[in-house]
Formats: C-alpha cells, sequence, structure tokens
C-alpha cells in the first residue's frame, strides 16, 4: 500500500506547500523550487490538509494557488521516498494503486470544491501532474512563458488525476484527446484560445494581475460569490464522480504495468520506449 506513514509524511516532512492568508486572500504556495515543484504523495496530502483549513477560515474570501521559481509544477517528483506502492501479487498491487488513486481523488476534491473561488497563476513548466492541479483551479492566470502538456502517455500510464476530464469539459473531448493522447506541449496564447486559461500576462505582471483578480473577487458578497461557484459547479461537473472512478481504475492497471516500467526506464535512457501493451 502507499507509504503514508514513511519520515516523509511525519512531524519532519519537508514543506512543499505553504499557506499565508492576507487580506482575505488564501496564498497557497508551491514551494519547492529547486525541484521544479515536481508532485509526490507528501505534496498531495500536505495540499488536502491546508484546503481544509481554508474552508473554515471565515475571513478568507478567494484563494490564489501559485509557485515559487521557474515553473508552476514540472510534474511527479520521482525521486521522492514514500512512493513505492507494493502488494504480495500483482492483483494486489494493482488494487493498493486504485485505492491510492482514490485518496489522491479525494484530497483534490477539497481544493477544487472549495466554497471560495480558487485562482491559479501559472508560469514556465505546468506539464502532468501540475496541468491537472491547475485545471483544478476556477480560474487560470498564465504568464506568457508557460508550457502546459499531459505527457503520461508517452510512459505508459494514465493521466490519473482527471486533467483530461477537465480539458474536455474547457475545451472539448477532441481536444483533450489530441492533448493527451499526444503528449504535445502548449504555449499559453494556445491554452488561453483553447479556454485553458482566461488570462495571459507577461511573466514580471503575473503576481500582481492574479492577485489584483483575487482581490477582486473577495471584494464581492462571499455568500452570492460561493453560490455561484457551486451553481456553475454542479452544471459543469455533474459527471465528474463516475468518470474519475474509471481514471482511478485505468490509473492502477497502467502504474503496475510493464509497459509502465519500459517508459520510465526510456526516459531515463533517452531512448524511445518500447511498448508491448503488457
Amino acid at each position: 500500500m502507499i507509504d503514508t506513514v514513511s519520515t516523509e509524511t511525519g512531524e519532519g516532512a519537508e514543506r512543499r506547500v505553504r499557506l499565508e492568508v492576507e487580506d482575505g486572500i488564501a496564498l497557497l504556495t508551491l514551494c519547492r523550487p529547486d525541484k521544479l515543484n515536481g508532485w509526490s504523495w507528501e505534496s498531495t496530502r500536505q495540499l488536502g490538509l491546508l484546503a481544509d483549513r481554508i474552508r473554515f477560515d471565515p475571513s478568507v474570501r478567494a484563494v490564489l494557488l501559485r509557485a515559487e521559481g521557474r515553473a508552476f509544477c514540472a510534474g511527479i517528483d520521482v525521486t521522492a521516498p514514500g512512493g513505492a506502492i507494493t502488494g504480495d501479487s500483482p492483483a494486489e498491487r494493482t488494487h493498493n494503486y486504485y485505492e491510492g488513486i482514490r485518496w489522491v481523488h479525494e484530497r483534490f476534491a477539497v481544493l477544487a470544491r472549495l466554497p471560495q473561488p480558487v485562482i491559479a497563476a501559472v508560469q514556465g513548466y505546468c506539464l502532468g501532474f501540475g496541468f491537472e492541479l491547475a485545471l483544478m483551479a476556477d480560474i487560470r492566470i498564465a504568464a506568457d512563458d508557460a508550457v502546459f502538456a499531459l505527457p503520461e502517455a508517452g510512459l505508459g500510464v494514465a493521466v490519473d488525476a482527471g486533467g483530461d476530464l477537465r480539458i474536455a469539459r474547457e475545451a472539448g473531448a477532441g481536444w483533450a484527446k489530441f492533448l493527451a493522447l499526444t503528449g504535445r506541449r502548449i504555449d499559453a496564447a494556445t491554452a488561453e484560445r483553447l479556454n485553458l486559461v482566461q488570462l495571459v500576462v507577461p511573466p514580471g505582471l503575473l503576481e500582481e494581475a492574479s492577485r489584483e483578480l483575487a482581490a477582486e473577487i473577495a471584494a464581492n458578497a462571499p455568500l452570492a460569490v460561493q453560490g455561484i461557484k457551486r451553481g456553475i459547479d454542479a452544471y459543469a461537473d455533474a459527471a465528474l464522480p463516475a468518470a474519475l472512478d474509471r481514471v482511478a481504475m485505468t490509473a492502477a492497471l497502467t502504474l503496475t504495468s510493464e509497459d509502465s516500467r519500459e517508459g520510465y526506464r526510456a526516459k531515463a535512457a533517452r531512448r524511445p520506449p518500447h511498448f508491448r501493451g503488457a
């Protein structure tokens, strides 16, 4: 099962997400710039805990999700401890991955379903899990140097946090398949054209623009703002829970496959992968 009680997740765990509250705005900051804010099980745990704090803080009117350094999040941190999934048989290992991915979905839902609107400010690389995380925000602002991609299929694994589903919701099923099946990277201007980003600004203005938008929302009536968010989400996400369960099973099967091992080996060796469908 997931090693959620490793040394990484104890009292001495390295902080991966920082929370500050200023003038009615909760600032959630990915704070491992030396690792390009690479994501891990521990990042997910910390994000869920901080989102729970925000939910019950009456002073918070809006949330700004941002990142330190030159990348928003470059994807999974494969070097993070506590990431191994174990099992005495292939079936048990697949089951444990399935439960682990469902746990991730539950933690992310705490963020996505916050009563307060969430704004993501994206710069640099926004890849894999990073792209999926940004897509959980209600509104996205990108610096014009931002790069987005879902490279998972090239590694032999599923898009496991529902990013492809959210692209289908925002840009249509064709674009979701195009991006998820090819792994192609798109720039901020293309992301804006596809409705995946609502505003593009120069890198030097990202912080200012995202704070101004958060403050503009925070100044409005909280009951109205939260009701509007709930109503839109109820319409837009009507089919999401059942689809996410399928995602969790696909992720479990692919993460335990020989193809995923080959995909990561090939990436490390900088060679084309040789997938067998097994």
